[in-house]
């Protein structure tokens, strides 16, 4: 199997397919043409971002959900114990810990605060056919994007700012339709135990057995392909997000210019 990273937590997974293979045409209410995808450009400037990006009306998570997600998820549902765990684990406390860790920390954007990410979001969220969470910016030398959700609040998708300086608007876009493709499919609360366990947030998580560690860590590379596919949903043009997972595995934005899409799918 071809591999490289994927959009959410830079793990291995296999290149994104077409667009016609990831959902069923039933769902597309403006098709674009394919040759007008092959002439589309990584670096549109963000106003003029999604003129050509299709509308899948009636679209649900299961529709595009990769057979590995599925497969992972029927494994952890039957784990004893497991939900009720997660939901102990991530209690009131805890959530308030990750809520100010995340957004205590950084810049919700809105329509009047950093304008062109909230249209990048909102346009996101409009071609899943899905209400928009909130999105932070945090400041972070690592690029990296993630989501979590928490009971009893609005799910929120925090970007890191060094993915903002190293992806063009087009790119991003990506992340953070691979973000939005967690919640389509109800990821959830596996979604944040995941995190946390991966981030080593929580102290309480040696709770954990080294089996529920493991099944936690393999959905999460599933679902990591679930959302790579929401990412090219909203892209409609595969070089965006192979570009964009080229730039995550080992891009500089001193160097980005000299990267080659073709030569880095060669590669893997």
């Amino acid at each position: 199997m071809k591999t490289c990273v994927s959009l959410g937590h830079r793990r291995a997974v296999s290149p994104p397919c077409s667009c016609s293979k990831v959902v069923s045409q039933r769902h597309v209410t403006r098709c674009v043409p394919q040759a007008h995808l092959a002439g589309a450009t990584v670096g549109r400037k963000a106003g003029s971002l999604n003129s050509r990006v299709s509308k899948f009306q009636g679209l649900d998570g299961d529709d595009f959900r990769h057979p590995l997600d599925q497969q992972n998820t029927r494994l952890l549902k039957v784990l004893p114990g497991l939900e009720a765990m997660a939901k102990n684990v991530l209690g009131p406390v805890a959530e308030q810990v990750l809520l100010l860790e995340n957004i205590g920390t950084s810049v919700l954007v809105g329509p009047e605060q950093l304008p062109s990410l909230h249209r990048l979001l909102l346009t996101a969220a409009s071609t899943l056919q899905m209400d928009p969470p909130d999105l932070y910016i945090k400041q972070n030398p690592v690029p990296n994007a993630y989501t979590l959700a928490i009971g009893g609040r609005k799910p929120f998708v925090v970007v890191h700012t060094a993915l903002l300086e190293l992806l063009e608007p087009l790119e991003v876009q990506a992340v953070i339709a691979h973000e939005l493709g967690h919640l389509k499919c109800s990821h959830g609360v596996w979604l944040t135990m995941a995190n946390v366990l991966a981030n080593n947030t929580l102290s309480v998580l040696p709770l954990l057995s080294g089996a529920i560690e493991d099944g936690l860590l393999r959905w999460l590379r599933a679902a990591e392909l679930t959302c790579d596919r929401a990412a090219l949903l909203v892209a409609q043009d595969h070089r965006v997000v192979i570009s964009s997972l080229m730039k995550l595995a080992g891009g500089s934005p001193k160097l980005n210019a000299e990267l080659n899409v073709e030569a880095f799918l060669r590669q893997v």
